[in-house]
């Protein structure tokens, strides 16, 4: 059972010494990065709502062809 705890102690200070070695990024990059995501969510919801609205149409004609 103390080899259990001696593992685990191991293990945090392990974790605890990679997390003092993480670069953590600046309020402006968090920032960028936060403009660059939201653009490309802006981006990719046009880019869906254009091939929604053009699989609309394509259905659409053939609906009425079809009739």
């Amino acid at each position: 059972m103390k080899e259990f705890f001696l593992k685990i102690k191991g293990y945090l200070s392990e974790v605890g010494g990679e997390a003092r070695r993480v670069t953590w990024p600046t309020s402006r990059e968090c920032y960028d990065s936060t403009l660059v995501v939201i653009a490309f969510i802006f981006i990719l919801a046009v880019t869906t709502l254009v091939c929604d609205k053009a699989i609309q149409l394509f259905i659409n004609l053939v609906h009425v062809g079809a009739s």
